[in-house]
């Protein structure tokens, strides 16, 4: 499958029946008083809907990154949704419910690290709402980089689930920000943490994968990161020691495409994602790696298979996954590209 308008516009249908779809919807909210109990558009305004704020970040960051890439013929359709959540107004409410009490940890980390990459998607982008929509999303995007860099500051253990919680693929999008952004500071806190919590890691037990509600493979988000703050040599012997059982072909649970047994239930349903992010994690190792290391092609041909499979079940015909799923399709082909490791026909 290469990457082209008739893919996009067909992945950019799930997004754009979900952005402004309320209900139903999975609120993370604290009641701290009889006010703030409110609907899910009266809470937040711009990120409402696609079932949970994370998933509506995320799909707008797909659209946007769809608009920029394509002529998309929903062009026009995509812009008016977008325009209707992404006003000044709106976003300065959600840039205000992190500044109240009982907050400091909603949507930490996951729903933080989509918030930047929808900055960093925004940052440059010579257009006209491109530009109005980067500069009204500022100060939500201020306050997260902020918080950020609090919490990891002082978060003294990483923490290796597949779900929303995975510190790796937090640090990598934010990564990802602080370069786009030129933020050295931010950069090297990103490096250093990252080095700090995973730089030592040896001999994972792949058989220990998957989870049952896996859409992160802990391990690769984890290798997929190190290859970001490591060069050369030095990243190929850390993943050689890391990932030891793949070097040695013994990680049949690793390098396999998983099997979902129920896609209408959420939990069950992740295990769709976890075949494209593993696919993308794989793709960007590779790429990482020379080219003559029998290692890469191992790598390679693996991500092919998740990528094959996972792209399959993307319009699952549930909203369970299809609120989310495009958006891992998306972030997965585009990786495919920037990689150049795997091309998925």
């Amino acid at each position: 499958m290469r990457f082209n308008v008739e893919i996009a516009s067909s992945l950019a249908e799930l997004p754009m029946q979900g952005i402004c779809r309320e209900y139903p919807n999975k609120l993370d909210h604290v009641v701290s008083g009889p006010n703030d109990l409110k609907s899910p558009r009266e809470l937040h305004p711009a990120f409402y809907g696609c079932f949970d704020w994370h998933s509506a970040v995320h799909s707008h960051w797909m659209l946007i990154h769809l608009l920029k890439r394509f002529e998309l013929p929903a062009a026009g359709k995509i812009r008016d949704l977008l325009r209707q959540n992404l006003t000044e107004h709106h976003l300065r409410e959600e840039a205000d419910y992190f500044s109240e009490p009982n907050r400091q940890s909603f949507e930490r980390p996951y729903g933080w690290a989509w918030l930047l990459k929808l900055a960093q998607e925004l940052h440059g982008w010579e257009d006209d709402d491109g530009k109005r929509w980067a500069e009204q999303l500022r100060p939500l995007e201020s306050a997260i980089v902020a918080r950020f860099t609090e919490f990891v500051s002082k978060q003294s253990y990483p923490v290796r689930s597949g779900i929303h919680s995975n510190t790796a693929f937090s640090l990598t999008l934010a990564y990802d920000y602080a370069v786009v952004f030129q933020d050295a500071r931010f950069k090297s806190l990103i490096c250093e943490r990252a080095l700090t919590y995973f730089g030592q890691d040896t001999h994972y037990q792949t058989q220990q994968e998957p989870s049952g509600a896996d859409f992160l493979s802990p391990c690769l988000v984890e290798a997929d990161l190190l290859r970001r703050v490591i060069d050369g040599a030095e990243f190929e012997a850390w993943l050689g020691g890391f990932l030891s059982d793949v070097v040695s072909g013994n990680a049949p649970t690793l390098m396999t495409p998983v099997e979902v047994s129920d896609r209408r239930d959420p939990q069950i349903g992740h295990l769709d994602g976890l075949n494209l992010s593993r696919a993308w994690c794989l793709s960007g190792i590779a790429s990482a790696l020379p080219g003559d290391r029998p290692l890469k092609k191992i790598l390679t041909d693996a991500a092919q298979h998740h990528a094959v499979k996972g792209l399959s079940h993307v319009a699952t015909g549930d909203y369970a996954g299809e609120h989310w799923l495009a958006s891992f399709a998306v972030y997965m082909l585009s990786s495919f590209e920037s990689a150049r490791a795997v091309r998925v026909e």
